[in-house]
């Protein structure tokens, strides 16, 4: 290895480093996202070492962590015929692993944009309140979030869209809202779509103190969750992209009760 030159970083250094690429470690179980072998391809393939730019390594307790540019050291040693070999890295040191995952969530420029999934992932990981507050809301309800983001019976793919209405809501409304779609229709997947949470969060917030628990969960629990998407995707942009769903949910709940019925307020 051989030290090049150094420089300051917000309250870390870091230095450029030459490392052999064996001795480069990804942290995937932790906070680091999915390995893409075709990605590495990708880059090999397009490779211009004019414009590369050096893997991102936290030096931690004697190891070299990797928490940018996993993928461009997979292409580096595919072009080097799957061999081992010296890779020009910038080495922070002083970084705990959670400030390493902070880092990588915040990460921005040449890299692959991250997925909501993965940014997740990686804030709770780093302890962000925020983040954490959000996750343990969402499995106090029985739900857990899916940072693959595919879709699984009581696992939410749609992190972003349940993040973004976390934020807004606060976690009262979040639970409230969520706890019914557990209730009516059991953690299926159709009914985890980002429509449907929208929809609901949406409804519960709009008219909170003022629809029946018991209701909104029968009628729900006799429609296809699906209903809602499809029926708000027909609308168009009649009210607008926040509205629709909400209102499918709205008219779910009151089916054609004229006793029961809330009023349009929206």
């Amino acid at each position: 290895m051989s030290e090049m030159e150094s420089f300051p970083y917000d309250k870390f250094t870091y230095r450029k480093m030459s490392i052999n690429s064996g001795l480069l470690e990804t942290p995937r179980n932790t906070y680091q996202r999915e390995f893409r072998p075709k990605r590495a391809e990708r880059i090999a393939a397009a490779f211009d070492e004019r414009i590369a730019n050096e893997p991102k390594v936290s030096l931690r307790d004697g190891h070299y962590y990797v928490f940018d540019g996993q993928h461009t050291i997979a292409a580096r040693k595919h072009m080097n015929n799957d061999e081992d070999l010296p890779i020009l890295c910038k080495v922070f040191t002083g970084m705990t692993a959670a400030e390493e995952a902070l880092l990588f969530a915040q990460q921005t420029g040449a890299s692959v944009p991250l997925t909501p999934g993965e940014k997740i992932r990686a804030l709770v990981y780093a302890g962000d309140q925020e983040a954490v507050n959000f996750q343990n809301a969402t499995e106090d309800v029985g739900l857990l979030l899916d940072y693959s983001q595919a879709k699984g019976e009581c696992r939410i793919g749609c992190i972003g869209t349940a993040f973004r209405e976390f934020r807004r809501v606060g976690p009262e409304i979040y639970k409230e809202a969520l706890s019914h779609i557990v209730d009516a229709w059991d953690g299926d997947p159709h009914s985890l779509r980002s429509e449907v949470i929208q929809g609901m969060i949406r409804f519960v917030e709009l008219y909170h103190g003022e629809y029946r628990t018991e209701r909104l969960v029968s009628q729900l629990r006799h429609t296809d969750p699906l209903t809602i998407y499809r029926e708000g995707q027909a609308m168009g942009n009649t009210l607008g992209v926040e509205k629709k769903y909400l209102y499918q949910v709205f008219r779910i709940y009151n089916g054609t009760s004229k006793k029961n019925a809330l009023p349009m307020k929206f």
